[in-house]
């Protein structure tokens, strides 16, 4: 992938999360390493909705947080992007966003529970970040959510939203997706009268397996650029 695909797969990602009810007013952001060079990144910019990202108001980052290029005005929660791109050298695109429910399962405290199937690629954990409801607005804050999330596919920002990530612009979007569906649905198992037995850890692990593999993020990104474009002709 070159850097124009990068971006262009940027732009579709922002409007793909404002698509699915991800968007928060204009405080939602998606990144993307640049390729080919990892100490930068792309970045939504600050003052826009993620459905408003385009060529001309891209920002470029380096790993400081520092606005080195682009358009657009640098996001003031840049640290948590830069933080865990410092972190996580596996990572190659980071998502912030307030999605309701995951907000929600958030505030109970709980752990995600593997009571279906979009629940299963986080079933190797889904650790919380507590230090603060308040903006990721310098270094030390967002060293802190990427030591939270450590290893994992997403962090639950307690009372605040989550940070998501993956090896590539369609993982990172696909799971912040399925991520809030997983809360979702247990939310309302849980208002329903609660949860029931589960699954042999067995059975979850090869549903786990099976829903990570890379073709299957880039099957079902693929799939939301044309549902959305499907459905919005102006894209």
């Amino acid at each position: 992938m070159d850097a124009g695909e990068a971006k262009r797969q940027l732009i579709d990602a922002g409007k793909i999360l404002a698509f699915e009810g991800q968007g928060d007013l204009t405080r939602g952001h998606v990144s993307a390493r640049v390729p080919g060079d990892p100490a930068h990144f792309f970045m939504k910019p600050h003052s826009f909705g993620l459905d408003e990202i385009t060529m001309d108001n891209i920002v470029v980052c380096n790993l400081e947080g520092e606005k080195v290029g682009g358009g657009g005005r640098r996001h003031s929660e840049v640290f948590i992007h830069s933080e865990i791109f410092r972190a996580r050298p596996d990572v190659n695109s980071v998502i912030h966003t307030h999605p309701l429910h995951a907000v929600a399962l958030s505030a109970t405290g709980k752990n995600l529970a593997p009571v279906s199937q979009p629940a299963a690629p986080f079933y190797d954990g889904l650790p919380y970040y507590t230090d603060t409801i308040d903006l990721i607005r310098n270094q030390d804050q967002g060293a802190g959510v990427a030591r939270a999330l450590a290893g994992h596919k997403a962090v639950l920002m307690r009372h605040h939203g989550v940070a998501v990530v993956g090896a590539s612009i369609a993982e990172a979007v696909v799971l912040a997706i399925l991520l809030d569906q997983a809360c979702r649905i247990q939310l309302m198992a849980e208002a329903g009268g609660g949860l029931g037995p589960l699954f042999p850890h067995d059975d979850i692990m090869r549903l786990h397996r099976n829903s990570t593999h890379p073709e299957q993020y880039a099957v079902n990104f693929d799939y939301l650029r044309r549902k959305a474009q499907a459905l919005s002709p102006r894209w």
